[in-house]
């Protein structure tokens, strides 16, 4: 037998690269240039596409927000406490204007606070009730549906100016309300009976917009899943608690997140049935219009800047903790990780072949 020997030069260096595996590098490092081409081209392509609504919130969302948040630092025009004499320009107070809330001039601004979430979580409420219902009774397959369908879709219609005023002939002290209940009571004064009147007409009026996204999620639902919970020996309710809800619940907790964010901003509503200045039924957006029709700018903006922050920070928390729903795709991510650890559990397993 020849004792080949091999240098030590040679060993050390190791096995000479042959063309192909210059070539399979060489295109390797083609590839991964062309695909990092192709996500910067795409981005880029993201961007442009997302420019024009970044420039529209800036101009509708943004630019007002900052300049409220400036015009909030100054006080009211009038008596100058330093000099004695009245000054022409606002003066700058710094926080003070949102400092004022937790003192004594803060009582109106928590009375319209809880207003504004008392209306807010009543009115969802009762909305989404209402809605779900509407919703189930229009996908039901029966004579005159689309008359039906037209009916409850037209409080949704009528703008929210003309529901105030109507609402308001029928809460005066000789209207339909009080003949109906056959009591006098003064709806649009001061007291819980004015609450109640915001809430009715609120109800009656948005109850369609959560009815018609539930519908549309409604339409969406095949009905095989329906025949086969029947065939299961499913009750109606059964097959609404167990197939219809869950199914259903993507474009309900859309229509509440938009009706929520909506309540919180209620101005028109209160301010055309009951009034302005009424203790009963202020809200933050009624309180900062008050304040800035008086030039008392400062506070009005320190409001308005407060009911932004309550408002998204409500968005924020209702996207956070429901988020997933409102995509559709729970856990959707985890199986790509669930498949390829199956994967590695069950490689050892396939390469013990016996000899």
């Amino acid at each position: 037998m020849v004792d080949i020997k091999t240098p030590p030069h040679a060993a050390a260096d190791g096995p000479t690269p042959t063309a192909g595996s210059r070539a399979g590098k060489s295109s390797g490092s083609r590839r991964g240039s062309s695909r990092a081409w192709a996500t910067a081209a795409s981005g880029r392509t993201a961007a442009l596409l997302v420019s024009p609504t970044l420039l529209v919130l800036t101009v509708v969302v943004l630019y007002p927000t900052v300049m409220a948040f400036k015009e909030s630092l100054y006080g009211t025009k009038g008596l100058d406490p330093k000099t004695g004499f009245i000054s022409d320009t606002e003066p700058f107070v710094g926080l003070q204007n949102y400092a004022d809330i937790f003192g004594e001039a803060g009582d109106r601004f928590w009375n319209a606070f809880w207003n504004t979430t008392f209306f807010t979580v009543v009115t969802v409420g009762l909305e989404t009730l209402i809605g779900v219902a509407m919703a189930l009774i229009m996908h039901k397959a029966f004579s005159g549906r689309a008359l039906i369908r037209a009916s409850i879709l037209i409080p949704w219609a009528v703008p929210t100016a003309i529901s105030g005023l109507l609402w308001r002939w029928i809460f005066n002290s000789d209207g339909i309300a009080n003949a109906l209940i056959g009591h006098q009571v003064l709806w649009t004064t001061e007291g819980f009976h004015a609450k109640v009147a915001v809430i009715i007409a609120e109800v009656w009026k948005t109850s369609p917009f959560i009815g018609l996204l539930v519908l549309a999620g409604l339409q969406v639902i095949p009905k095989e899943v329906y025949e086969a919970a029947r065939l299961d020996g499913a009750s109606p309710f059964a097959q609404f608690w167990r197939i219809t809800l869950p199914l259903v619940k993507p474009a309900l907790l859309v229509a509440v997140l938009f009706r929520c964010l909506d309540a919180l901003r209620m101005f028109d509503l209160p301010y055309l049935l009951i009034g302005a200045q009424k203790n009963s039924v202020e809200t933050l957006s009624m309180l900062a219009q008050n304040e800035a029709s008086n030039v008392r700018f400062g506070p009005a903006a320190a409001y308005a800047v407060l009911l932004f922050v309550y408002v998204f920070l409500i968005a924020l928390g209702f996207v956070r903790l429901l988020g997933a729903d409102l995509v559709g795709d729970v856990g959707g991510p985890a199986r790509p990780k669930r498949t390829s650890r199956l994967r590695r559990t069950l490689a050892p397993k396939s390469a013990e072949v016996p000899a």
